[in-house]
C-alpha cells in the first residue's frame, strides 16, 4: 500500500507491457517517467559488472542505458506507472530484486531521480537535462 496526499491508502498497481490500466479517473491512467538509479559500494571487477548489468538488461529490456565503474554505476529507464509514487517504489527494489539473478554487486541505492515526461523533454530543450540515452547498453564511465 502506499499513501496518497489526501491520506488515503491503495495499493500499488503493476502494468504488463501491452495491457492497458482501466481507471474511470484519467488521472489513475499509467503514465511515463524517466528514472535514474544511482548505485555503489565495495570495489568489484569491471567485467563481473558489465555482464551483470548486460544480463539485468536482458532480463528487463525496459532499461535504456547504464554506465558504470568498478565502485559505482547508474542506471537510466522508463517507468510506466500511475504515479511518482508507484514509479518511485518499483525503482528502489529493483536492484535488490534483482541481484542474485543478474548477478548484481552487493551495492547500496545512494540516488534516485524520477521525473515525469514533460519535464525530462523540457530539461533536454533547454539544454540542462542529462543527454538522451544513447547508444543504449552498458557503458563504462
Amino acid at each position: 500500500m502506499t499513501s496518497v496526499a489526501t491520506g488515503e491508502e491503495r495499493a500499488l498497481t503493476s502494468v504488463a507491457a501491452g495491457d492497458r490500466y482501466e481507471a474511470e479517473d484519467p488521472r489513475e491512467l499509467p503514465r511515463l517517467w524517466h528514472v535514474t538509479l544511482s548505485v555503489s559500494g565495495d570495489e568489484a571487477p569491471l567485467k563481473e559488472v558489465r555482464r551483470a548489468l548486460e544480463q539485468l538488461a536482458h532480463d528487463h529490456p525496459f532499461l535504456l542505458t547504464s554506465r558504470y565503474a568498478n565502485d559505482h554505476a547508474e542506471i537510466r529507464y522508463w517507468e510506466e506507472a500511475r504515479d511518482l509514487h508507484d514509479a518511485a517504489a518499483v525503482a528502489l527494489r529493483l536492484w535488490g530484486e534483482h541481484r542474485q539473478t543478474a548477478g548484481l554487486p552487493p551495492w547500496e541505492i545512494v540516488g534516485l531521480e524520477v521525473i515525469d515526461r514533460q519535464t525530462y523533454h523540457q530539461r533536454i530543450a533547454e539544454g540542462y537535462g542529462p543527454p538522451p540515452a544513447t547508444p543504449v547498453g552498458a557503458h563504462p564511465f
